[in-house]
């Protein structure tokens, strides 16, 4: 049985408030509009409108859900802040030991943290998506967005977008072994989809995928009798990792529209493509 769609919580506030959505442009909710446009980041946005330093089309809001749209003339501790808000993309070198997550309980650290440190102050107020996720131990290509269609356009099953990791394994995988890859493999929750496989060096793989499953590659290399010893990220699409470990850069537009296939990026009219 097909899942409801649920409502945007933008959308539920402006039903319980009785205000008419806007037409035109895209509604969304005040904390996360204005983390999206770079005011600040979502947990500190919701504190702010919680103190009631956020004001918007002229009265103090203080419900961080609150509909919001483009046009709102939003002040945040008096001063105007615009609510327009361009994708965004950057590419981050992850290194081992922090986590993709909000905090971590071993105290070594998020990637989150690793990032803000080394973003300038005019990204810092964005709120960062990680697209997708990075096991602890693994290296390498990290996107980050302010966009969430960026996101499930980038994580669908459907979209097929490929990541392509080395990875060092116990032994060296025979021709026999990488066919296997190349053609799929069986794993508890199924079978694979095809992967791009090759032998780099004895004991390194290039392995191609199209999914992103749960530790897939790992489990993909351990089911053939090669356990992953590192494994490093080295490209999503066609953008690859051509920055020092620890270090970000921002994409171009193009980058993201050609490398990632993503089209939703609005145009100079306001208006994405038609």
């Amino acid at each position: 049985m097909a899942r409801k769609p649920r409502t945007p919580r933008w959308l539920e506030a402006a039903r319980r408030r009785e205000e008419p959505v806007p037409e035109g442009s895209r509604a969304d909710w005040l904390a996360r509009a204005l983390g999206r446009a770079g005011v600040m980041p979502r947990a500190e946005a919701e504190q702010a409108i919680r103190e009631g330093r956020v004001e918007v089309d002229g009265r103090v809001e203080r419900d961080p859900f609150a509909p919001v749209h483009a046009g709102s003339a939003v002040r945040v501790d008096g001063q105007p802040r615009a609510l327009d808000a361009r994708t965004r993309a950057l590419m981050f070198h992850k290194p081992a030991g922090v986590v993709v997550h909000g905090s971590d309980p071993e105290g070594i650290g998020t990637v989150f943290e690793r990032l803000r440190s080394v973003l300038p102050p005019e990204l810092r107020g964005h709120e960062w998506y990680a697209v997708g996720r990075l096991d602890r131990d693994t290296t390498g290509l990290l996107l980050f967005t302010n966009e969430e269609r960026l996101v499930a356009h980038a994580t669908s099953p459907e979209t097929h977008v490929p990541k392509r990791y080395v990875v060092e394994v116990a032994g060296t995988p025979s021709e026999t072994v990488l066919q296997r890859l190349r053609e799929g493999v069986v794993l508890e929750d199924g079978p694979t989809r095809p992967a791009g496989a090759r032998l780099l060096a004895p004991s390194r793989v290039e392995l191609v995928l199209t999914e992103g499953r749960h530790h897939q590659v790992k489990r993909m290399l351990a089911a053939v009798g090669h356990p992953v010893r590192t494994l490093h990220r080295e490209a999503v699409g066609e953008l690859s990792l051509d920055v020092p470990e620890g270090a970000y850069r921002l994409l171009t537009d193009a980058e993201v529209e050609q490398g990632l296939g993503f089209r939703g990026i609005p145009s100079p009219s306001g208006r994405g493509p038609g």
